[in-house]
């Protein structure tokens, strides 16, 4: 059995990751912080081994669960908490490069980093993130660890954080917000389901040999951009929305990215192919939203 320590076990991803690595016969060592909500990890508490960040030396978990075979990176901290610079990057850059080093140390084999698409210069959460990937460059450099960094594109689905865009807009559209301001909306995106990400992401841990010592990096994403105006107006149209939709109440972000789309040969190769298209993807997440009302006013 091999083992995987995994950060962001409590997020939408981390807690989705977690669950599938178990599933799939994994030992998971969960690092988190002491106060974290367990909610998503629920059905399998009792299957994976926590550490808790505040009281731990680092190197415990690779000394007591080693040997470790992959230490997977999906902890972030996006700065929507009101949390300082110096905070996003400890979170973001400090802790994964520590994290790092003892992987190094302890001879782990792979170490998977979930990066962003975002320019560098467009905020402190996306700044912080490169800084970390140009450390993963660095440092494996010297051949002794596979570092594959993860270049995420705009992941979704249900249960996401009501601050995600994605999630926001779903629940704008379906109680009817008089009105959403928007900018233009020309910025193209690759939105990916989150069980094609989970899926893409047990396929690299199963195929990891096939990438050499060093420096990687692997889109994911569906490989499909749309507008953002035609994803809001997608939601608006599933939704049977009244809500009056302003495009260009608002200026595009300095630094904004105006077209991403993951190129996805690499993963095809190893037999991936994204199963949830958006229109079914955005169907479950508002089914998911309704389901969540409904049980709410009970």
């Amino acid at each position: 059995m091999k083992t995987i320590i995994l950060t962001g076990a409590t997020g939408f991803l981390g807690s989705y990751l977690a669950k599938s690595f178990v599933s799939d016969g994994y030992k998971v060592i969960i690092l988190k912080r002491r106060r974290s909500n367990l909610q998503r990890l629920t059905e399998i508490e009792n299957k994976v081994v926590f550490y808790n960040l505040e009281e731990l030396e680092l190197s415990n978990p690779f000394r007591e669960h080693g040997p470790i075979s992959v230490v997977v990176h999906a902890a972030t901290c996006y700065g929507r908490s009101g949390e300082t610079a110096r905070e996003i990057f400890d979170a973001n850059t400090s802790f994964p490069l520590k994290l790092l080093e003892e992987s190094l140390r302890h001879k782990v084999d792979t170490f998977i980093n979930i990066d962003t698409i975002l320019d560098p210069l467009l905020n402190a959460y996306a700044l912080s993130k490169t800084n970390f990937t140009e450390w993963g460059k660095l440092l494996s450099e010297s051949k002794e660890i596979r570092f594959m960094n993860i270049k995420l594109e705009h992941m979704y689905g249900p249960g996401d954080d009501a601050k995600k865009f994605t999630t926001w807009i779903v629940q704008r559209c379906l109680n009817n917000t008089p009105e959403i301001d928007l900018t233009l909306g020309e910025q193209q995106r690759d939105f990916i389901f989150i069980s094609d990400v989970g899926d893409a992401m047990i396929l690299l841990l199963k195929h990891t040999s096939k990438f050499s010592l060093g420096f990687h990096n692997v889109d994911l994403g569906s490989g499909i951009s749309i507008s953002l105006r035609d994803f809001v107006e997608k939601v608006h149209q599933l939704t049977s929305s009244k809500s009056k939709l302003n495009f260009g109440a608002y200026e595009y972000r300095k630094y904004e990215i105006m077209k991403s789309c993951s190129n996805i040969e690499q993963l095809k190769a190893l037999g991936w192919k994204c199963h949830i298209d958006l229109n079914k993807g955005l169907q479950q997440m508002i089914e998911f939203e309704n389901n969540s009302v409904s049980s709410a006013n009970k």
